[in-house]
């Protein structure tokens, strides 16, 4: 089975919510389509939205939700 791992397109702060008060984008076990929103990075007050890059199963995260992360950064993987 293939994984593909999401990575960080540039620096800043993760987030697996669109705000605190509603559910993650997606949890480990959750199916998505390419294209689907799994997460938000927020650079200088603006969030750009972060998309699986192929259809599967979430596998795993490797970030927490406000957390700092570098361009390049693993964010998680998709089986």
């Amino acid at each position: 089975m293939s994984e593909t791992t999401v990575a960080a397109p540039f620096p800043g702060v993760f987030y697996r919510r669109p705000d605190p008060a509603s559910p993650p984008f997606v949890e480990v076990g959750d199916t998505v389509d390419a294209g689907t929103v799994v997460g938000l990075i927020e650079v200088m007050k603006m969030f750009q939205e972060i998309h699986a890059e192929t259809s599967g199963r979430v596998s795993a995260f490797f970030v927490e939700n406000e957390e700092a992360v570098d361009a390049g950064q693993s964010l998680l993987t998709v089986e």
